[in-house]
Parts: structure tokens; C-alpha cells; sequence
């Protein structure tokens, strides 16, 4: 099926980025919104409206069969295109069939599991994964770590472009100091070589470029954790070195989980959980612990005290 000339995809990816949408929402709100016209059969999006935003979204809950998140990211893509490519503002109150939600109990790792997981964990993705358990770091949180965030004088981290776009603080663990500095030790010798090279720009968010055009080379400016390979950024077009790929420290975390022979689904947020769980557990005020994981709503940090409520936390069992 050929799909039509009204170029709504590239109108749409040129809005995205000019609003300064990360380029992860930017490749998932594009899919959305292609599968939606295919959906239609590459109608022109402005002879389309609610009826069949709601025909689409229900067929994703019927017959795909989506999680509520997903359902949930599909109508965010959709409400874009249609508030600001189309420029038609559409009633909220869908009747589409909603995907049921599951209100799933984070899996959590105790100490001595989270220290078995890490010791099977090596150099770079063990740092990794130490962070995102030692500080709560998201992965892409991590992962977009620049230099400049660092803050070893006062033992803590600045997360920028969080999940919500509201930076914050977190803690920086001592224990990380040493490992950390000799980490950017060898990413800085990279760096210089990088630059020798003609290759040490690295992409900056937003304008700062344009503001300070001396930024790009700068040392402060770098990733935290590099790639190991130079790749041309899909936007500029510019070869540069990105962070690492977070699909390195997924599989070396699942396959550290397989080797340490636990009973768990193990992910990299998994670490992020635990961190939350072992504060709260330790006496941590809730609304800590809240600001150090950057959540806008309590109710979202309140889903750790029902992990410390279940049965081996605080309730003896008969049997014992």
C-alpha cells in the first residue's frame, strides 16, 4: 500500500524536534502515529477524528491485546498529532476499550542479593550497575550522565533530562569515589584522542551548541559512560562519540542474574527498586526518598511500603 504525499510524518518529526522531544519519544511517537494512518489506510489525518482515534485504540486492547502503558503512550502520539501537526483539539473523554491495568509489586533484591548480582557484573557495567542501585538512577539517567554532573565535593549526582523533565540530586555513594575516578581517568584519555582526532564534539541537549559553541569540546561536556564506537548522531548528522547503549548493561545485568542462580525476573530498574525498598527499610523519611527518585506524586513512592508490608518484612507467619 502506498502511503500518500501529505508528508504528516515528516511534519511531525520536525514539530517533535523543535519542541525539543527526546529523540526516543521522537522515533516512539512517529511508529504511533504511522500505525494509526496504516491503520486507517493512509487517510489523510484531518478527514479522521475522534471515532476513529477510539476504533484504533480499542483494536490495540482487543485484538493486540496492549498493556495499559502502552495503550496510554499510542493516545499520547495521537493527541500530539492532532493538538499540534493538525492543529485540531479533540475531546478527552474517549469511549474506546481501555487495556486493563496491573498494578504489579516492584520485584526487589535484598543486600546480599544485590552484592551476588554485582560481583558477576565487570568493568564498565558493573560501575553502572552500582550507581543505579548506590544512587536509584533510572537507566537512560545514568547512562546520560555528563561529566559536569559529577559532584564529588558534596557526594552527589545531578540527574538531567529525567523521566518528567524535573532534574534533581541524588546521592553519590563514597564507596564509588575511587572506581569512579578511575573510570573518567581512562574516558578522559579517550577523550584527548578523540579530539586529536577531530572527533571530540560530543551532541549537547537543546541550543547550547548555538550558545556555546566551545561546549561541544569541552571535557565537562562529555558522557560519563561513552560509547566505545563513534556513531553519527540521526539529527544532525554529526560523527560523534554518544553515551553507551543501554542494551549492553540490560543483557550483561539478565545474564549476571542468570549466573547468580536467583529466583527473580532481574532488571536494570530492578536496582532502582531495591534502592528505594533498602532505603525505607533503614528508617529513611518517605519523602527522601521520594526526592531522591525524582517522583512528581507520593502515591508513586508509596508503592515501596507495600513491598516492605508483604509477608517475610513485617508479618511472622503461623508456621513460625
Amino acid at each position: 500500500m502506498q502511503r500518500p504525499p501529505f508528508g504528516t510524518l515528516d511534519r511531525a518529526r520536525a514539530i517533535l524536534r523543535r519542541k525539543h522531544y527526546s529523540l526516543r519519544t521522537e522515533k516512539s511517537y512517529l511508529l504511533w502515529i504511522d500505525r494509526f494512518l496504516a491503520f486507517h489506510h493512509y487517510r489523510n489525518p484531518t478527514a479522521l477524528g475522534q471515532p476513529e482515534i477510539e476504533a484504533f485504540l480499542s483494536h490495540l486492547a482487543v485484538h493486540d491485546r496492549v498493556a495499559a502503558a502502552t495503550q496510554n503512550q499510542a493516545l499520547s502520539a495521537l493527541l500530539f498529532l492532532y493538538r499540534s501537526v493538525v492543529g485540531q483539539q479533540l475531546d478527552l473523554a474517549f469511549n474506546a476499550v481501555r487495556a486493563r491495568a496491573r498494578h504489579r509489586i516492584p520485584t526487589v533484591l535484598s543486600r546480599d542479593e544485590v552484592r551476588l548480582v554485582l560481583g558477576y557484573l565487570i568493568g564498565e557495567h558493573q560501575l553502572m550497575a552500582q550507581l543505579l542501585y548506590g544512587s536509584g538512577l533510572r537507566l537512560m539517567e545514568c547512562l546520560r550522565l555528563r561529566v559536569k554532573d559529577v559532584d564529588f565535593e558534596n557526594r552527589q549526582l545531578l540527574v538531567r533530562e529525567p523521566k518528567g523533565n524535573h532534574e534533581r540530586f541524588t546521592i553519590l555513594p563514597a564507596s564509588l569515589f575511587r572506581p569512579l575516578q578511575d573510570h573518567l581517568e581512562r574516558v578522559y584519555r579517550r577523550f584527548l584522542i578523540d579530539l586529536n582526532q577531530g572527533n571530540g564534539a560530543v551532541v549537547l541537549p537543546y541550543a547550547l551548541a548555538r550558545k556555546y559553541p566551545a561546549a561541544p569540546e569541552s571535557w565537562i561536556w562529555q558522557f560519563v559512560f561513552p560509547s566505545r564506537r563513534l556513531s553519527t548522531d540521526p539529527r544532525s548528522g554529526q560523527i560523534a562519540r554518544h553515551h553507551a547503549s543501554p542494551s549492553g548493561l540490560q543483557k550483561a545485568v539478565a545474564r549476571a542474574a542468570r549466573q547468580a542462580g536467583l529466583g527473580k525476573r532481574v532488571s536494570c530498574h530492578t536496582f532502582r527498586h531495591s534502592f528505594a525498598t533498602h532505603l525505607l527499610e533503614s528508617g529513611y523519611d518517605i519523602r527522601t526518598v521520594q526526592d531522591l527518585l525524582g517522583h512528581k506524586d507520593l502515591k508513586t513512592t508509596m508503592i515501596y511500603t507495600h513491598v516492605l508490608n508483604r509477608g517475610g518484612y513485617a508479618v511472622r507467619s503461623p508456621l513460625d
